[in-house]
């Protein structure tokens, strides 16, 4: 994992800041989601993801990107301290969670933003 982490460190911040986001979603994430996070936080991902594919850190199919290896994803999640990576849960949850709840008909994202606050743990949060 040293090295794989070492070889995100190489990458610009853009892409190394995507792909700690992404790894926040486990091993692969639908576009949907990377849309959510771009139109509604304001998160720019998309080119920086792309770039990632072209060095081989993730793989894109279909609407899907997914990380080449499990490795990668723990790494770039070990990136994020513990307390940061509880925020961001959290904060990705949340604007699912209102994006699903604007488009009435569309609950497709309600599964990923449940988990997405579960992972945020409140409590863990609140405590500190």
């Amino acid at each position: 994992a040293t090295f794989l982490t070492s070889a995100i460190f190489k990458l610009s911040p853009d892409v190394q800041n995507a792909l700690c986001t992404l790894s926040c979603f486990g091993a692969a994430t639908d576009e949907a989601v990377i849309d959510v996070l771009e139109t509604d936080l304001g998160v720019n991902l998309k080119n920086a993801l792309e770039y990632a594919v072209s060095e081989g850190f993730l793989e894109k199919v279909d609407r899907n990107y997914q990380f080449s290896h499990d490795r990668v994803q723990e790494a770039a999640y070990n990136m994020l301290g513990f307390e940061h990576r509880a925020e961001m849960h959290l904060e990705y949850g949340i604007a699912l969670c209102l994006r699903t709840a604007k488009n009435d008909n569309d609950d497709s994202l309600l599964f990923t933003a449940v988990n997405q606050i579960n992972r945020g743990n409140l409590s863990e949060i609140s405590d500190s």
